[in-house]
């Protein structure tokens, strides 16, 4: 593997792991749902992360799940953080909070 690869794949692991730790640490201080989701999100990013790390080294097979030449557990893990993200969104733009001003 090329220099370049392997310091973006440790510079992803290394933020993205510190960005899952704040994630768990906001979900143990609310259990506010809409922030539960985007912690959830975020911690379903570091799962993509941590596949694409595990699969560029060979640890995980390439033909894991194919369908007609779609990976069925890539396109759950790169789209899962952002349905679950905006989730979160929707749930806290349509609570019902008074407004100010």
């Amino acid at each position: 593997m090329e220099m370049d690869k392997v310091v973006l794949l440790l510079s992803r692991i290394i933020i993205g792991g510190g960005a899952t730790f704040c994630a768990i640490l906001l979900w143990s201080k609310t259990r506010d749902t809409g922030w539960v989701l985007v912690g959830l999100g975020v911690f379903a990013g570091y799962a993509e992360i941590l596949y694409t790390t595990l699969k560029s080294f060979g640890v995980i097979p390439s033909s894991l799940w194919v369908v007609n030449n779609i990976s069925i557990v890539e396109l759950i893990l790169v789209n899962l953080p952002f349905i679950l993200i905006m989730i979160g969104f929707i749930v806290t733009i349509t609570r019902r909070s008074p407004r100010q001003g």
